[in-house]
């Protein structure tokens, strides 16, 4: 059944998952802060669904209809009819729990208010609001129209009823879903990538071996489809680096503390493909 969805934040993550929600049916209203951001998101939307056109994925006129199912706006009252909203902005708590102060407010009663963090715990997104049962992680994975799998992260107090549309959502715009059920930081990917890049990353610091034979090693030893220090660059290191460190932040534990190399790629501007360089030159 085709659902009004908003999606705040028109970066590659948001307009991904306006793209996949549009092509599912639903009515997407994107919201970002200025216009050149949303011109930027629907001409890439727009180009995505041209390559899938010409690879016979998609028919001409469904790609016409579906870009005419998205609508963009500044205004964030746009989402107020929102039967789904889907935050997708920087990894910044901060810049969250404002978002979601304003969804507590505008949102309609009984919209699942979704937050596509990779890392955040939930329940601390959802304490802001007064309305933490309706707060969840839907964690789609970049870029979204090719990757399959989304993480659902139940918080503290999310309800059984909107773990149920989240997931009912994904897999209605053609995901494999994961629930995780303890909303620890980083939840079962972040983690996981994590504390590979890491060690990953060290191994290439102190010289042990190559990015390339790092990566190498982990796709012919381990049947990994892309080593981890390939993945940084793809996903950006600057992400890595914000996703370790909140997981570090929250934790504790050493084995998520980021290199310093990493920092200092970042501080350089060396963040992965969408830079040019990063482990790897491009």
């Amino acid at each position: 059944m085709a659902k009004k969805l908003a999606v705040i934040g028109a970066g590659l993550m948001g307009s991904g998952i306006a793209q996949v929600s549009a092509q599912a049916g639903h009515e997407v209203v994107l919201r970002d802060v200025t216009d050149e951001a949303l011109t930027r998101a629907t001409d890439g939307i727009k180009a995505s669904y041209d390559r899938f056109v010409s690879k016979g994925k998609l028919e001409a006129a469904d790609a016409e209809a579906a870009l005419g199912r998205i609508t963009t706006t500044t205004d964030m009252d746009a989402v107020a009819d929102a039967d789904v909203v889907v935050e997708a902005v920087f990894e910044k708590i901060e810049v969250k729990q404002e978002i979601f102060r304003s969804l507590d407010r505008i949102a309609k009663d009984g919209a699942v208010l979704a937050s596509n963090t990779s890392a955040i715990p939930i329940t601390k997104i959802a304490a802001v609001t007064g309305r933490p049962e309706s707060v969840v992680g839907v964690h789609f994975f970049s870029p979204v129209p090719m990757m399959q799998l989304v993480e659902l992260v139940r918080g503290y107090k999310t309800s059984d009823e909107t773990l149920a549309a989240a997931k009912a959502f994904a897999e209605g715009v053609g995901k494999t879903c994961i629930v995780v059920n303890r909303d620890v930081a980083g939840f079962v990917t972040t983690r996981l990538i994590s504390a590979l890049v890491v060690e990953a990353t060290k191994l290439y610091e102190s010289g042990v071996a190559s990015a390339e034979d790092i990566d190498t090693a982990c796709r012919l030893g381990f049947g990994h489809a892309m080593g981890p220090l390939a993945t940084a660059d793809l996903t950006g290191v600057d992400i890595l680096l914000h996703a370790t460190g909140n997981i570090y932040t929250e934790c504790q534990d050493e084995k998520f503390a980021p290199p310093e190399i990493m920092r200092r790629m970042v501080d350089a501007g060396d963040i992965g493909r969408k830079s040019g360089k990063g482990f790897y030159s491009y």
